[in-house]
């Protein structure tokens, strides 16, 4: 019986198995780009990664790219000499680079052609009328900020904008002004459509991140009455304002300030209008899925506390031995610094000197110059230590001991999980990343920009005013008319926005990359005037076997 059993189901299976579609998968759904953008949330899913694009290209893609907007300028310098951090301009520039030139032109041409694949597919979708405006607002926001960032770094760039369904080895460049134009339409556009900054969740782009964008590539574009308009349109918004009073997570500490109150972690967003100087906040949340920072490492945090703190770890008094300075340590020492981007002495010292007890951007706790030796087992346990007056033997600035912005690093609040003793502030060797959202834009450097553009209006009066303006919220002295020009401007763009400007932009920007690195950044002896532009980089030219695509002068 047994055997007669098995022979039938030994058929069954025969039978069966003899059937074509017994093993053929049937997909309940699947997804090809011909059904990828249909519906809102596929919109949403798109858009969520281009600003999880944006965050990596100018904050957290590692330790050193992020900061290419900011070695190399008037800001700081090299404290540990690499190529990597702009020593050596000849091979950090190279046009066979495989770092510099070529990660960032990958980086934003990527924007760039998922913004077009997103406005390309929007006729076909089932999106509502007016979710298919706010999509393409969205995605032309994103565009715009890609090739403004191109047009600066590299000029005249290739113009594409249609998706790229078939390979294509024939580009071109479109002159600097056709790549500005294309910006210009793209965030006009966007301007028009996003939602209200009131409207919108925090870090969200918003009219008023538009309309501030098109205000900066209106300048580059010589169009100074526009780019004055454009910043009128924020600045005179009743949702936003300069923050002159205090506010936030820590404004009962009545020894600080209302700068400082800018950048205390939990403070950037505006929170039901709490915060109403931010325009565009880049969200950083910590140990959540997407959120770009983890407590138990660096990884996918903005390294700015690694780069700009002091390493205060080999750092040594005459007479001892001991480390004066408990490190890392989540205090006004700077964290887990390693003393990468060492502030110039035109940032740290002589910007400040017409106000440098009076303006509340260089107040102690803001500008850091002067650090207490916090090991116990140290002989001068208690003393103050000043990088204004040094102790024998110690220069200023070196890699382990200088002034700098208190805004790159988060004392007393980096996460639980990054502490290797709480009680005593005690980090762990993994620090090292800004524990705070960042702005990416501000009212306050709006203000700056309707300055410029007044300035290239020929209205020194009026753009003393829009300076004053931010100088007064810091209890700063006006700067008379007649003494506004460029490089004042730019000098005040360094007092309000310092480490956290993406300098590299507003130097290129108005080609000065040179005159400002000659005038204040005496480490980087060989900088050119040819490094006001980086080379498009040599694996374009030739793959593109088309058509010619020419490289810059100098190059």
């Amino acid at each position: 019986m047994k055997k007669i059993t098995f022979i039938i189901v030994a058929i069954a299976i025969s039978f069966i198995s003899c059937k074509k579609d017994f093993l053929n998968e049937k997909p309940l759904d699947f997804l090809i780009t011909d059904n990828a953008y249909t519906t809102a949330k596929d919109y949403e899913a798109a858009l969520n990664n281009q600003y999880n694009r944006v965050r990596s290209e100018f904050y957290n893609s590692g330790e050193q790219r992020p900061f290419d907007y900011v070695f190399g300028c008037d800001l700081v310098f090299d404290g540990q000499p690499a190529t990597t951090r702009h020593t050596n301009m000849v091979a950090a520039y190279s046009p066979l680079s495989t770092e510099i030139p070529l990660i960032h032109w990958t980086s934003l041409y990527k924007i760039v052609a998922e913004s077009n694949t997103i406005i390309d597919r929007i006729p076909g979708s089932s999106l509502t009328p007016p979710e298919k405006i706010l999509m393409e607002a969205r995605a032309k926001f994103f565009r715009g900020l890609a090739y403004r960032t191109l047009a600066y770094l590299y000029g005249g760039v290739p113009l594409n904008i249609t998706e790229a369904v078939n390979p294509k080895t024939d580009y071109t460049r479109a002159t600097k002004i056709a790549v500005l134009q294309q910006a210009i339409s793209d965030l006009k556009f966007a301007a028009t459509n996003l939602p209200a900054i009131n409207m919108v969740q925090d870090g969200e782009v918003n009219n008023l991140a538009a309309y501030h964008l098109l205000s900066e590539v209106y300048l580059a574009a010589g169009q100074f009455q526009n780019a004055a308009d454009a910043a009128s349109t924020v600045i005179s918004n009743p949702n936003v304002g300069l923050m002159t009073t205090r506010f936030g997570v820590k404004s009962t500490d009545v020894t600080k300030n209302v700068y400082w109150d800018l950048f205390q972690r939990g403070n950037q967003n505006r929170k039901n209008g709490t915060n109403r100087e931010a325009l565009w906040v880049i969200q950083f949340e910590t140990d959540v899925p997407g959120g770009g920072a983890v407590s138990t490492g660096i990884g996918g945090s903005y390294q700015m506390e690694r780069h700009f703190a002091p390493q205060f770890l080999t750092f040594r008094l005459a007479g001892s031995s001991v480390q004066p300075f408990l490190y890392p340590i989540s205090d006004y020492t700077g964290g887990r610094g390693i003393g990468w981007a060492i502030p110039t002495k035109y940032f740290s010292d002589v910007i400040w000197q017409s106000d440098f007890n009076n303006d509340l951007r260089n107040a102690p706790f803001n500008f850091v110059r002067e650090f207490k030796v916090t090991n116990p087992a140290h002989p001068r346990f208690g003393q103050t230590i000043s990088t204004i007056n040094p102790p024998a033997g110690i220069t200023v600035p070196r890699r382990d001991f200088y002034a700098f912005q208190s805004k790159v690093t988060t004392p007393g609040d980096h996460p639980d999980g990054m502490f290797q003793d709480k009680s005593q502030l005690l980090l762990k060797a993994s620090a090292g990343g800004t524990y705070a959202d960042q702005y990416m834009f501000r009212l306050a450097e709006t203000y700056l920009l309707r300055a410029e553009a007044y300035l290239g209006l020929t209205q020194p009066d009026k753009a003393a005013a829009d300076i004053n303006v931010v100088r007064s919220r810091s209890n700063a002295s006006p700067v008379q008319p007649a003494n506004v020009n460029i490089d004042y401007i730019l000098d005040e763009r360094m007092r309000e926005l310092g480490s956290e400007e993406k300098r590299r932009i507003t130097l290129m920007r108005l080609g000065l990359v040179y005159d400002r690195v000659k005038k204040c950044n005496p480490y980087y002896n060989d900088v050119l005037a040819t490094y006001n532009l980086w080379p498009i980089p040599a694996s374009e030219i030739e793959r593109n076997n088309g058509a010619r695509l020419e490289q810059n002068p100098g190059y």
